[in-house]
């Protein structure tokens, strides 16, 4: 793991790298980016409304052909305006402090990566998902989804060759930067 600056951090796992970056995910040209979607994949405000803006309307009408998506699963578009190839949707929870709640959280992880490899795509990113609107606490979203990222990378690298290169959170403030940066660190005080 290493330091990049002030708003870059890296951790290898394996054959695959997650960065954390401080930035705008509509910008990123990974092969897939995430989206914190809603149950009905509609647009709506913060990552999801930004998504559907940048990537224009064929976007949204693409959206409305895969009949919704349930918390913890995953559906991908193609990325039309946006940088990115391909739009990963995944519907986080709604906080409510149940043991539910970290359980659909790593599956919007664990989901969307899978996704991802299946599809070969060789780069991701992803938004804090559920930290906005749907009130779940940065810290502990932030230590799940480090968590649920590099178990996933670990496992898939472990026992077959995974497309997956690079895994990035790209995070809006600097706030939430600090705190996916601190579960990192915590994680590697462990491996």
């Amino acid at each position: 793991m290493s330091v990049m600056s002030v708003n870059n951090f890296e951790l290898n796992v394996l054959n695959s790298k997650i960065l954390l970056q401080k930035g705008d995910i509509t910008k990123e040209a990974t092969d897939a980016i995430v989206n914190a979607a809603n149950n009905y994949l509609t647009p709506g405000g913060g990552v999801s409304g930004a998504i559907h803006r940048a990537a224009g309307p064929e976007l949204a009408k693409e959206c409305a052909k895969l009949g919704g998506c349930k918390t913890g699963e995953a559906k991908i578009t193609l990325g039309y305006n946006l940088p990115a190839k391909y739009v990963i949707h995944t519907v986080g929870p709604v906080y409510s402090g149940k043991p539910s709640d970290k359980a659909y959280l790593e599956q919007c992880y664990k989901n969307s990566l899978l996704l991802a490899d299946k599809k070969g795509l060789e780069s991701i990113s992803f938004p804090s998902i559920s930290t906005g609107i749907f009130g779940y606490p940065v810290k502990e979203a932030a230590k799940i989804a480090i968590n649920a990222i590099y178990d996933f990378l670990k496992t898939i690298n472990s026992s077959q060759q995974s497309s997956l290169k690079i895994v990035k959170m790209i995070l809006f403030s600097d706030s939430d930067f600090e705190e996916y940066k601190h579960a990192a660190l915590q994680l590697k005080n462990k491996i």
